[in-house]
């Protein structure tokens, strides 16, 4: 089974993205560079699965793929804009060997 969350890479004044999952609450990590925030979420978000998996929590279903450009749309509107936007995109989780 996969699952496919959308995640929201949030860049920094200072520089770097902050990653967020509205779906996963909890998940916050942080990339120097978009690539290496990317890589970070995939191995929070697995880490994530994992410990709620052993919890026995129940799992979220996978966001809609039109998630991602109406969380763009909603992003822009609430920026002022001269801030920079956040990034949105959706990652997904094999779950098939932690079930």
């Amino acid at each position: 089974m996969t699952r496919t969350f959308s995640f929201a890479f949030d860049p920094e004044p200072e520089g770097g993205f902050t990653v967020t999952c509205p779906a996963l609450p909890g998940l916050v990590t942080y990339g120097v560079s978009l690539e290496a925030a990317k890589v970070m979420a995939q191995d929070a978000m697995d880490g994530l699965i994992e410990v709620m998996l052993e919890r026995g929590e129940t799992l979220p279903d996978s966001d809609a793929p039109e998630v991602v450009p109406r969380f763009d749309r909603l992003a822009h509107m609430l920026r002022n804009d001269d801030e920079a936007k956040p990034i949105f995109e959706q990652l997904s989780a094999s779950i098939d060997q932690k079930i």
